[in-house]
C-alpha cells in the first residue's frame, strides 16, 4: 500500500516523523483522513485527536490547535499543544480545558464563537481518553 510521509511537532518537541498509510486529522472545518496521493491543502486544527495508521501500528496524539499542509508525499502537522495519546490523563486534559477558557474570556461577536467552540472540543477530549 503506498505511504505517506508524516510529521508532527509542537514547540515542544517533534513527536513522529514515519512512513503512514493514513492520517486522521481534526481539521477546524471537520475531520479527515489523509493519504498518498492527497491533493495539496493548508487548513487549521481543531483541539482533537490525530490518529497515525502506519501498517498495523495506530498512534494517537491529543492536539489543541495549529496547522497542516498535505501534499502528495508529505503531511506535516504543526500543532500548538501535542501529546502522544498514551501519556494523557484527565488532569492533562483538564488544564487544557481551563487554558482554552481564559483565552475565551473577553472575546466578543464572531472571535467569542470561535472561541466557545474551541472551549467545548477540548472538553469533548475528556470522552476520547
Amino acid at each position: 500500500m503506498a505511504t505517506i510521509q508524516f510529521d508532527l511537532v509542537s514547540p515542544e518537541r517533534k513527536l513522529a516523523s514515519l512512513e503512514a498509510t493514513e492520517i486522521h486529522i481534526p481539521g477546524s472545518e471537520g475531520d479527515f483522513t489523509a493519504m498518498a496521493d492527497h491533493a495539496p491543502l493548508l487548513t487549521t486544527l481543531r483541539p482533537g485527536m490525530v490518529k497515525v495508521v502506519a501498517g498495523s501500528v495506530v498512534t494517537e496524539y491529543v492536539v489543541t490547535g495549529g496547522f497542516v499542509e498535505i501534499s502528495g508525499t508529505t503531511a506535516s502537522v504543526l500543532a500548538e499543544h501535542a501529546i502522544p495519546k498514551s501519556e494523557v490523563t484527565e488532569d492533562t486534559i483538564n488544564a487544557l480545558v481551563e487554558a482554552a477558557e481564559e483565552a475565551a474570556k473577553g472575546t466578543q461577536g464572531a472571535e467569542k464563537d470561535v472561541a466557545d467552540k474551541c472551549v467545548a472540543d477540548t472538553k469533548a477530549l475528556l470522552a476520547l481518553i
